[in-house]
């Protein structure tokens, strides 16, 4: 029968590279880790490593292994975590997750701590993942509630999604650039400039919606020499490698050297979507229902 020890064994020894460093990691002889993996394989009847005198490499199903292996720990570690804090009394543990450009604005964080007041059982596990990803990670039960820019491109069926917020667009330009002395500018007038961040095939989110405005006016974003779809574009920009259309908020963690300016178009607004499962458990339910009750606005922020 397969335990649990191997799989971590089979883990520590591909993140590690070699059975030596794996071996000193694990407190254990090198010798104990590869009978280890020998009767891991005899039992999957079929080999997950070719090795030689000084290396290895994966086999496809060792490859499989590994990825679906480490997700279940992962997947392990969290129930062990959410145990430890029932048995502490708590109620449980939200995994939550925002987008790179869904900061944690005093908005945000504040109805976070609310929701936290009224549900006083709660620990919050945040972390941050794009847009696309979120909705995979909620519907395949890794994550519980979804901060994100939409709009996303995949349907899951299980998921719900619901609008908290809009903000308006802005230029993010490098200081020195004679953009950043404007007032204010037409989306069509940055046809020629390069963008930091243009859309990945397979994700929607704020650079998909931007791309879709550019088309509108009869031009495709230039990709910049570099491309950067997360927070570290605003580095990018300062360094003078190109632009981004980005939503104001922003602004909040832009190193000194980038500038802000106002699109000519005041209608452009990014949305902010909140996501959970249709069937969430009624602890997320109840702290999700909390958090739209008190983001979504009855008008988009200026």
């Amino acid at each position: 029968m397969i335990s649990l020890k191997q799989f971590k064994y089979f883990i520590e020894i591909v993140e590690a590279g070699s059975y030596s460093r794996a071996a000193e990691k694990l407190y254990i002889a090198q010798s104990a880790l590869s009978r280890q993996i020998k009767e891991l394989e005899d039992a999957l009847q079929t080999p997950l490593l070719v090795r030689d005198a000084r290396q290895f490499e994966l086999t496809p199903a060792g490859q499989l292994f590994f990825e679906r292996g480490k997700r279940i720990l992962e997947d392990i570690d969290d129930t062990l975590l959410q145990a430890r804090h029932v048995g502490k009394g708590a109620q449980g543990v939200i995994r939550l997750q925002h987008s790179s450009s869904v900061i944690l604005t005093p908005r945000i964080s504040n109805a976070l701590a609310q929701a936290l007041d009224d549900h006083p059982g709660v620990t919050l596990d945040v972390s941050m993942l794009p847009s696309e990803n979120q909705t995979l990670e909620i519907e395949e039960g890794r994550a519980d509630i979804g901060l994100l820019r939409l709009p996303t491109l995949r349907r899951h069926p299980h998921i719900q999604m619901r609008e908290i917020g809009s903000e308006r667009l802005m230029v993010a330009v490098p200081q020195h650039s004679p953009l950043a002395a404007l007032d204010n500018i037409d989306l069509a007038d940055l046809s020629e400039q390069t963008f930091i961040s243009i859309p990945h095939q397979d994700r929607g989110g704020l650079s998909y919606l931007v791309a879709n405005l550019c088309l509108e006016l009869g031009f495709f974003p230039k990709p910049a020499r570099a491309l950067s779809r997360k927070s570290s574009q605003l580095n990018l920009i300062e360094a003078g490698l190109g632009i981004a259309i980005v939503p104001d908020c922003m602004r909040l963690t832009a190193p000194a050297g980038v500038r802000f300016v106002t699109l000519s178009h005041g209608s452009l607004h990014s949305t902010v979507g909140l996501a959970t499962r249709r069937q969430a458990d009624a602890l997320v339910t109840a702290f999700a229902d909390a958090l739209v009750s008190r983001l979504s606005p009855s008008v988009p922020a200026p």
